[in-house]
């Protein structure tokens, strides 16, 4: 979800008040409803106390992005919509600034993510839908990573188990819609991969989890156990988007793009880890490669399933 690597857009600081028309206090300071054309080509609309933006008001940025909701010293802070340029939209509650509480986040690809946000960032309890495949991860996030007990929704299966890093690991199982589960275990994979540069061959290794199924049985009951909340300890970034998942594959909402309001530095567009051009919100590609006899990747797995049953 990603929000990553966005432009930073600055929004009007204290000093560079601009042009003003508006209701003022004794001391002239701006006080109560007012207009504002910043220096910097944007313009706010809205309520002012003691000669900064407080209450509700709308920022509207030069490049087209806009801001509608609350303001607390200057800063967004409340309940509020920042739609971006490319016209991915975040709506929910703010902090200091920061994307923070309960909100849902709009991708340009139609993903979404709705849940709870830390310091900019996804952060607890979400959901990520994938408009392309119609799947769904439901679970924990942590420092915007799908990370910790969750269930990966498919339209006529499901993989319930815990996720760290992005990717599935350790003991989980599939649920199948005709009645029945395969449970096995993620492990991680060393795959080893050569690369030519400078006419030098280098080995590289990537880790990569793999699936082992055990046994098939009749449908039970899953309670997952939810790790203790741990708040995140890097300081907050633009929010990442997942990746695309088909099968095998996750694509998150990414990580959405900070905002900017007058006087405050923002991440404006949530960017991809993983660089894509769309700029999705925290991105995430899960692509597992074959390898051993009776241990199948994430992508082929999800696809053959019905057919290891038979």
């Amino acid at each position: 979800m990603s929000d990553l690597g966005s432009e930073e857009l600055e929004e009007e600081g204290e000093n560079d008040l601009g042009e003003y028309e508006g209701e003022r206090n004794e001391v002239g300071e701006r006080h109560g409803h007012g207009k504002a054309r910043l220096p910097n080509g944007d313009t706010y609309e809205g309520s002012y106390e003691h000669g900064k933006r407080h209450g509700q008001g709308v920022y509207k940025f030069k490049n087209g992005a806009r801001y509608i909701g609350e303001y607390v010293n200057n800063k967004k802070h409340g309940h509020g919509t920042f739609i971006y340029p490319d016209g991915s939209r975040y709506e929910g509650e703010w902090a200091d600034d920061q994307r923070h509480g309960y909100g849902i986040y709009y991708y340009v690809n139609n993903d979404t993510y709705t849940g709870e946000w830390f310091a900019h960032q996804r952060h607890g309890q979400g959901t990520y839908f994938y408009a392309e495949t119609g799947s769904k991860y439901v679970g924990t996030w942590v420092n915007g990573q799908q990370e910790g007990a969750a269930e990966l929704i498919h339209l006529n299966h499901r993989y319930q188990g815990k996720f760290l890093n992005k990717n599935p690991i350790g003991p989980g199982k599939y649920v199948f819609d005709i009645g029945c589960e395969q449970h096995g275990e993620y492990c991680l994979t060393d795959v080893e991969r050569g690369e030519e540069e400078e006419e030098e061959e280098t080995t590289m290794m990537t880790v990569v989890p793999k699936w082992k199924a055990t046994k098939i049985t009749e449908l039970s009951l899953w309670t997952p156990t939810l790790p203790e909340e741990q708040p995140p300890t890097d300081e907050p970034g633009p929010e990442e988007a997942p990746g695309t998942e088909g099968g095998g594959e996750l694509l998150e909402e990414g990580q959405a793009l900070a905002d900017v309001s007058e006087g405050e530095t923002d991440s404006m567009r949530p960017g991809e880890d993983d660089g894509d051009g769309s700029r999705e919100e925290g991105r995430e590609d899960f692509r597992y490669d074959t390898i051993d006899q009776g241990i199948v990747s994430f992508e082929e797995e999800e696809s053959k399933q019905s057919e290891l049953l038979d």
